[in-house]
């Protein structure tokens, strides 16, 4: 599939000549965006390497948000990280270009910039093992949403360059302190309330009121963030590892949630998935391409 794209204009052409006919389902599109953003990596990486030489320590590159879990639709923006092994300067400065090298690529094939900047060419999210582990153990022990929020972010972690065990061994970290402080997961819970109120009293779905979208309902915002969010809560409240929302549903337990119930909620989950593939596909592919550009 990939055979000549040596350039990320190369791979954002096979991007806008394929993507549709590989979305045949959820599944395989995400196979899809994930081999995608493996190639922009290894181009990164190559040219990172001519200039800087090899990498100075293992690491992990990861994916967040709806990357992370596997759940991303026709367009996506960029949630990103880097861990690596080795704490220097010499480190830090290598993984921080290779980040930005990174960023810049996933842009030119498609993916858009992430405006809240949850890239591996942020500090924030390119760390050594040993600074990874301070940060989350500071944004555990500050009471502030943003430090929850990222906490959040970081828990639907996937690696898909690099080695699994750095994510692990991290999600663990998140899983000793939740043991204790119970209190954690409460605040947890506080933050993932403030969402915009998707549904009615009389349990109508709520429209858009104001701007373009007037009319219209945000399904990422009604249908979609109330899954997911309750079911990442209930994976941290039993330590799971998984990232997806379908993988975390299926481990959870009868105790937590009975078995008739989870098979439910994993039927309309993988339905709303369908749904917004389908409805992805009936709008004008070259329309919404101008509009993304645009942007």
């Amino acid at each position: 599939m990939y055979d000549g794209c040596d350039t990320y204009e190369d791979l954002r052409k096979m991007r806008d000549k394929q993507i549709k006919q590989v979305a045949k389902n959820h599944t395989e599109l995400n196979r899809f965006h994930d081999g995608l953003m493996t190639q922009v990596f290894q181009l990164a990486q190559e040219k990172v390497k001519k200039e800087w030489g090899p990498a100075p320590s293992s690491f992990s590159f990861f994916l967040m948000g709806s990357g992370g879990r596997f759940e991303q639709a026709l367009w996506s923006d960029q949630d990103h990280g880097i861990v690596y092994e080795s704490t220097s300067d010499e480190s830090r400065d290598y993984f921080l270009n290779l980040g930005k090298e990174i960023s810049d690529g996933l842009n030119v094939v498609g993916y858009e910039l992430c405006d809240g900047h949850v890239m591996s060419s942020n500090p924030l999210w390119c760390k050594s093992f040993e600074e990874w582990k301070g940060q989350l153990d500071g944004w555990m022990e500050e009471e502030t949403f943003e430090a929850v929020r990222h906490l959040l972010i970081f828990v639907d972690a996937r690696v898909i360059v690099g080695r699994d065990e750095f994510i692990d061994d991290l999600k663990k970290e998140i899983h000793y302190k939740m043991d204790e402080s119970p209190y954690l997961l409460k605040r947890m819970l506080k933050n993932t309330m403030h969402v915009k109120k998707g549904v009615g009293v009389f349990g109508q779905l709520l429209a858009e009121t104001h701007g373009s979208h007037a009319g219209d309902v945000n399904l990422k915002q009604t249908a979609f963030f109330p899954y997911v969010n309750a079911v990442r809560l209930l994976a941290l409240k039993e330590r799971l590892m998984s990232a997806t929302t379908l993988s975390r549903l299926d481990s959870l337990s009868d105790h937590t949630l009975g078995r008739s119930e989870r098979k439910e909620y994993e039927d309309e989950f993988r339905k709303l998935l369908h749904f917004r593939l389908e409805y992805g596909k009936q709008e004008d592919y070259d329309a919404v391409l101008k509009n993304k550009r645009k942007n």
